[in-house]
């Protein structure tokens, strides 16, 4: 069994189109993000992720299952960014698959967020 500092805490989201999966452990939060980040479905993501700001050191929005996101989603990622770092979080974003990383770069977001790839190496 875990020390109870390093229990981990899981809660679930979930919405026909995007289904999120909240894993809490010792100042880290990772939401794994299923489905499409889009109008309509936005405040899904920011109202779960913005509650766990406050408690959280770290938090990966893990992007390996989403499908799609358009400019409500960008609008939601710059959002989340600036709560995070109001409270002294850090937000990061992995597994950005390569339409994502076209947005953040058409928008000139790219270098904002900190992007990690495969075993947490940071990409820019």
């Amino acid at each position: 069994m875990l020390p109870r500092k390093q229990e981990l805490m899981q809660e679930e989201a979930r919405t026909e189109r995007l289904a999120l999966e909240i894993i809490r452990s010792d100042g880290l939060a990772t939401v794994h993000v299923k489905g499409e980040l889009v109008w309509g479905l936005t405040n899904l993501l920011y109202d779960a992720v913005r509650k766990i700001i406050p408690q959280s050191k770290r938090v990966v929005l893990d992007f390996a299952e989403l499908t799609h996101m358009d400019s409500m989603g960008i609008g939601t990622l710059v959002r989340l960014y600036v709560s995070a770092k109001a409270a002294g979080c850090e937000l990061e974003l992995v597994h950005v698959g390569k339409r994502v990383r076209e947005l953040l770069s058409v928008t000139k977001l790219l270098s904002v967020f900190s992007i990690c790839g495969e075993h947490g190496i940071r990409m820019q």
